[in-house]
């Protein structure tokens, strides 16, 4: 009977090091970078929004506070949700494609590899057919979901602080101020490590950010 050989100390080293340069690259890749910035600015404008919609309705100041509370754990837990749901569908997309490619391989091994000339088969055939640099981690979906939850989360907790800490008479101004203010401050990052126009890049997330609260808060007026 034989057991399975484990992993050594280097081993575990190698793996625990890859990890790190994976967690380091994705927290310096500037797409990964903007679409955080993004999850920031909808946890901002969405939990910003609500409270201007219960603002123009007449709510309480308890209510406003239960509110902001709810958005900010149930909408980081949904962005965070489908994240997830939407990597490990692109994952398991990608697994399937290497099954398939493996089978041809496996049945026509020599005429693939005359087809792509590389040295490794399999791979140069996902790139080469689909685009596919690098195979998406195990650990990703959890890792992009956590990572998405967490930005919308930091993003809806100014409208909450301040909803918990300004007076109500001043709130619902205090409150746009600060969306305004949080929103440039993330278009700056956002453009500056995407290499992007930072005129348009504020623009968009103004009119979105400023025309989601006025829509929200007319809302509030009308229906109740």
């Amino acid at each position: 009977m034989t057991t399975a050989p484990q992993p050594t100390r280097l081993g575990l080293a190698a793996a625990a090091a890859l990890r790190w340069r994976r967690l380091r690259a994705a927290m310096t890749d500037a797409s990964s970078f903007r679409s955080w910035m993004i999850d920031a600015n909808d946890g901002i404008i969405a939990t910003a929004s609500l409270l201007q919609g219960f603002a123009g309705a007449g709510a309480s100041d308890r209510l406003l506070l239960l509110a902001a509370t709810a958005a900010t754990i149930a909408g980081g837990l949904s962005a965070g949700g489908a994240k997830w749901a939407e990597v490990a569908a692109e994952r398991e997309a990608e697994q399937r494609l290497v099954r398939e490619e493996s089978a041809e391989l496996e049945a026509d091994l020599h005429g693939e590899i005359d087809e792509l000339t590389a040295h490794d088969a399999l791979a140069a055939q996902l790139d080469a057919e689909f685009g596919i640099e690098e195979l998406l981690a195990p650990a990703a979906p959890i890792w992009s979901g956590f990572a998405t939850a967490i930005a919308f989360m930091v993003g809806a907790s100014i409208p909450l602080l301040i909803t918990w800490l300004v007076p109500v008479q001043v709130e619902d101004t205090v409150i746009v101020i600060a969306v305004i203010v949080s929103l440039t401050v993330t278009s700056i990052i956002a453009a500056r490590a995407g290499h992007l126009v930072l005129r348009k890049v504020l623009v968009r997330s103004l009119v979105v950010g400023i025309g989601t609260m006025a829509v929200s808060y007319v809302a509030g007026l009308v229906l109740f």
